[in-house]
């Protein structure tokens, strides 16, 4: 990979992350999905109009934005697998900012995914 197309992945990468970890804290503030379809519409528009769950999408574009330039550069099945390193970093921020339990399954699944980064980084 050369420097931009590794700028624009890990781009992807961080916004994808943040966007997740963002919608995750605000929507705690709301509590759960009533129960009748109107109060569910009601509902989902406004968090639709937190600020902060609108930054989570705004995010959500950018990384799309990012992708879209990594992928003018890179091979998808190499770039796609750099992906998961959002599903550790969110698993790890999960644990460290909301106090999500680690579980010896979520240790080795990590593990795995971080092993398999690190093949794939290298089988060019």
């Amino acid at each position: 990979m050369n420097n931009i197309a590794h700028l624009c992945v890990v781009g992807t990468i961080i916004c994808t992350v943040y966007g997740q970890l963002i919608l995750k804290w605000r929507i705690s503030f709301y509590g759960p999905l009533p129960d009748s379809f109107y109060k569910k519409i009601m509902f989902l528009i406004g968090l639709v109009a937190d600020p902060y769950i609108l930054s989570g999408f705004v995010a959500a574009f950018i990384a799309s934005l990012f992708w879209m330039a990594a992928m003018t550069r890179l091979e998808l099945s190499m770039a796609y697998p750099f992906m998961s390193a959002s599903f550790a970093l969110v698993m790890l921020f999960s644990i460290a900012i909301f106090g999500e339990p680690v579980t010896w399954h979520k240790a080795v699944g990590l593990l795995l995914i971080g092993a398999g980064i690190a093949v794939i980084g290298h089988s060019r």
